[in-house]
């Protein structure tokens, strides 16, 4: 098992970039495995992270929780998605939200440190690393984008386009709390919803 998630890892990592052979030996000294049972944290809000993972199996929610208590998911993350709490690990400060196990998952996990001086030492990690930041970028401004110009209906079905299948793998409440409407809601769009 343990070496076909790294596998995973390098044929994900080299969709970004080419990567010498003797470079993706060293994911194996940079990432380890780490179990998370569902319910279990990557990153609690308030904690400095140190880590960046790779979902090898399983499901990860994203989530802020406001003042009077309501949990607000940012986003998901399933198999073959990189996860951390990006803003705290650059600005070494604490995360704003938690990272979840939403199924009994496993990653591959990197200290940052380790992850950033292997990103010194040869320009393809440079190249991946770049390709990273601008996946992060562009996602965020389209999410930004949905919540300011679309409606409920819209974000529905840009949820089920960015996410496919996982409506079955995710409570009806997480995918409410992440379109910005209620469960309510959520039941009449779905009721009304006619995919393409």
């Amino acid at each position: 098992m343990l070496t076909s998630a790294y596998l995973q890892l390098s044929h994900v990592l080299q969709t970004l970039a080419e990567i010498p052979a003797d470079e993706i030996q060293k994911l194996t000294r940079t990432f380890y495995p780490l179990t998370l049972i569902a319910g279990n944290f990557f990153i609690q809000a308030g904690d400095i992270p140190c880590q960046i993972g790779f979902v090898v199996s399983g499901l990860l929610r994203l989530y802020y929780v406001n003042p009077t208590g309501t949990d607000l998911t940012k986003s998901f993350c399933p198999e073959n998605h990189f996860v951390a709490a990006y803003s705290a690990l650059i600005l070494k400060s604490t995360a704003q939200f938690s990272i979840e196990a939403l199924e009994d998952s496993l990653l591959l996990v990197a200290d940052y440190s380790q992850f950033t001086q292997l990103c010194a030492e040869h320009p393809c990690w440079q190249t991946i690393n770049h390709k990273f930041v601008e996946a992060l970028f562009i996602k965020k401004e389209k999410r930004e984008a949905e919540l300011l110009i679309d409606d409920a209906t819209t974000r529905y079905q840009k949820f089920l386009a960015e996410y496919p299948n996982l409506d079955k793998r995710i409570k009806q409440y997480h995918i409410a709390s992440y379109l910005g409407i209620s469960p309510v809601s959520l039941s009449r769009i779905r009721k009304n919803f006619q995919p393409d």
